[in-house]
């Protein structure tokens, strides 16, 4: 795909807008739950390798965030009918990805990575570099870097996207014990689902839950985000075919859609369910959705009171 060298004016010139609601720019991701099958074994993974501190436990449930800060980006619930699953063998969670606030820290946690002898892949998406690893029951998370705006492509409306090899000797040097675990500032910058058709995607995230669509030409996969950022949700029919997660397996159980205001949540809402989507119970008591492929969106305004650390049953 040719590219063009300078970016839209503003937001409003990049992407495919939906036809009603448009969620406002400042929407972002916030926390994660996942079902896991030894709690034991998901803390070491995402303290140890990914590098989250641990902010509360419990003996079946705990949430990890970022260093020296409180909020929570992950929740790891254990559930004892839970068992790993295999790579595109689910439809519903592809990877988590969290983002890491410089350059800096992708080469301290590359050092870190080898340091520990931990395998991984990379990929360079113009946008970002990232590089990927598997959790202890087989769903994937993606670590990465934006690159300034200003170095982005476009064709047209449409961000561009792509794989290519990541080049690690160009990333800055750091020293060899610089990893200090997840840095201030790191969020969780998007997520990526496995679903089973495109167009009912775009049903549910762009015209229901009111993302605009950024990338539409990459390979089966649409990219969508709020603010012209390159994606805050990924789609793709790479394992299509294959069924929705279901109670046995480890799976997403909900994500976060922070909105900066009740008034947009609302309207947020009533788009989903005017669109024939269902209003289900979730943690926290933040009204939620589920997509086609039975994955949760909580709908959340920040700036809330921290709830209590029971588990949601969801």
């Amino acid at each position: 795909m040719p590219a063009s060298q300078s970016a839209p004016s503003i937001s409003d010139d990049i992407g495919l807008h939906p036809p009603k609601y448009r969620l406002p720019a400042s929407t972002h991701v916030g926390r994660v739950r996942l079902a896991v099958s030894s709690l034991g074994q998901s803390i070491a993974f995402y303290s140890r390798v990914i590098g989250l501190f641990v902010l509360r436990q419990e003996p079946r449930f705990a949430q990890l965030g970022a260093r020296g800060s409180d909020e929570v980006l992950l929740e790891l619930e254990e559930m004892a009918e839970v068992t790993p699953i295999t790579r595109r063998s689910r439809l519903g969670l592809y990877h988590t990805a969290f983002l890491l606030p410089s350059r800096e820290d992708l080469s301290s946690f590359v050092r870190h990575l080898a340091a520990q002898g931990m395998q991984f892949g990379a990929g360079d998406h113009i946008y970002s570099e990232a590089l990927y690893l598997t959790d202890p029951d087989g769903l994937s998370v993606e670590v990465y870097v934006d690159r300034p705006k200003k170095d982005w492509q476009y064709e047209g409306r449409e961000i561009v996207s792509a794989t290519n090899p990541v080049r690690f000797e160009t990333l800055p040097p750091v020293a060899e014990d610089s990893w200090q675990g997840a840095p201030a500032g790191t969020t969780i910058g998007h997520l990526h689902f496995y679903i089973g058709d495109l167009k009912q995607a775009a049903a549910f995230y762009n015209a229901g839950l009111g993302l605009d669509i950024v990338t539409w030409r990459y390979p089966g996969a649409l990219f969508t985000s709020a603010g012209g950022y390159h994606h805050h949700v990924g789609l793709n029919v790479w394992a299509a075919g294959s069924p929705s997660a279901t109670s046995e397996d480890a799976r997403l159980l909900f994500w976060e859609m922070v909105l900066p205001t009740e008034q947009e949540r609302e309207r947020a809402l009533q788009n989903l369910l005017e669109g024939g989507f269902a209003r289900v119970e979730s943690a926290y008591g933040n009204p939620s959705v589920v997509d086609p492929w039975g994955i949760t969106v909580s709908l959340v305004v920040r700036a809330e009171a921290e709830p209590s650390l029971e588990s949601s049953g969801v």
